[in-house]
């Protein structure tokens, strides 16, 4: 077992985690905004839907507050939240739609071919829909893996964690989290090079020819696309910026790392607020 972080935690993290175990309200709330929407997107990453991810990351959250008073910074306490995050996350009981259907890539493959349009979506908000189906796309093919090989895919390719840092989070030896890696990388690899025209121009999908039947299917909301429009992190990237990201790397894991940097919604976050200033979280006892 993989038993050591790459890297500790820095001075004024340590301080901030003294502070908030201390009973320090402001320093809860800081603890919470350093936190709270990189778990957002790791659970975004795992549940597909926004929905169940702002559910995911409160519970988290919580978790991670209380048991704050365990963390001995012997990571960094951002990989410390994704560890718990990622051990709640790989227990979940509810399913995704595609892991209730056992989805396999190749069956997502053929799905995709099926209706694809001739031509361009050119109907009203043809940017904003095209950007909407590239994004639940890649969010759907996640949950085609495995949620081992997910997870290990998000924390080195979508978050750029070095194999050590997310071997320490899964609990397994750096070697063993290459290999899982691996795995996971060559799968969708394999599948966007042979489906996806934006990691390889001769595939036969595109995002632009999907429009009408992912609107058909209700897989997007013209009204109201749930990614394409999704609040960001302060000064993170948007969807713009990501596509540009994306277009440069001309790669499979670019297709899957360039997601904006969603932010986690803060009707959750106030809950978890409101229950700072309860009385009866364990920190403020």
């Amino acid at each position: 077992m993989s038993t050591e972080a790459h890297t500790g935690a820095p001075a004024e993290e340590q301080a901030l985690v003294g502070r908030a175990v201390a009973g320090e309200r402001d320093a809860i709330a800081d603890v919470v905004r350093l936190l709270q929407d990189p778990l957002y997107r790791l659970a975004l990453r795992m549940v597909w839907r926004p929905a169940e991810a702002e559910d995911a990351t409160q519970e988290i959250l919580l978790r991670v507050l209380g048991n704050l008073a365990t963390w001995r910074a012997e990571a960094k306490l951002l990989t410390w939240a994704y560890r718990i995050g990622v051990n709640y996350l790989l227990n979940l009981k509810r399913q995704t739609p595609q892991e209730a259907a056992e989805l396999s890539l190749d069956a997502y493959r053929d799905g995709l071919a099926d209706g694809l349009a001739e031509a361009d979506y050119r109907g009203p908000e043809a940017t904003l829909l095209t950007a909407e189906v590239r994004l639940t796309c890649s969010q759907a093919m996640l949950q085609c893996l495995a949620r081992d090989e997910r997870v290990a895919f998000v924390l080195g390719d979508v978050f750029e964690l070095n194999s050590t840092d997310a071997a320490w989070i899964l609990g397994i030896t750096p070697a063993a989290y290459r290999k899982r890696l691996e795995r996971a990388k060559k799968r969708l690899g394999d599948f966007l090079t042979a489906t996806c025209g934006l990691a390889n121009p001769e595939a036969f999908c595109r995002c632009s020819r999907r429009v009408d039947k992912a609107v058909a299917l209700g897989r997007v909301d013209a009204r109201t696309p749930g990614f394409a429009r999704h609040p960001i992190t302060p000064g993170g990237r948007t969807v713009v910026q990501a596509e540009q990201q994306m277009a440069r790397l001309h790669d499979a894991a670019a297709v899957l790392r360039a997601h904006p940097d969603y932010a986690a919604p803060q009707a959750k976050m106030d809950v978890i607020a409101g229950l700072l200033h309860s009385g009866r979280f364990p920190l403020l006892d």
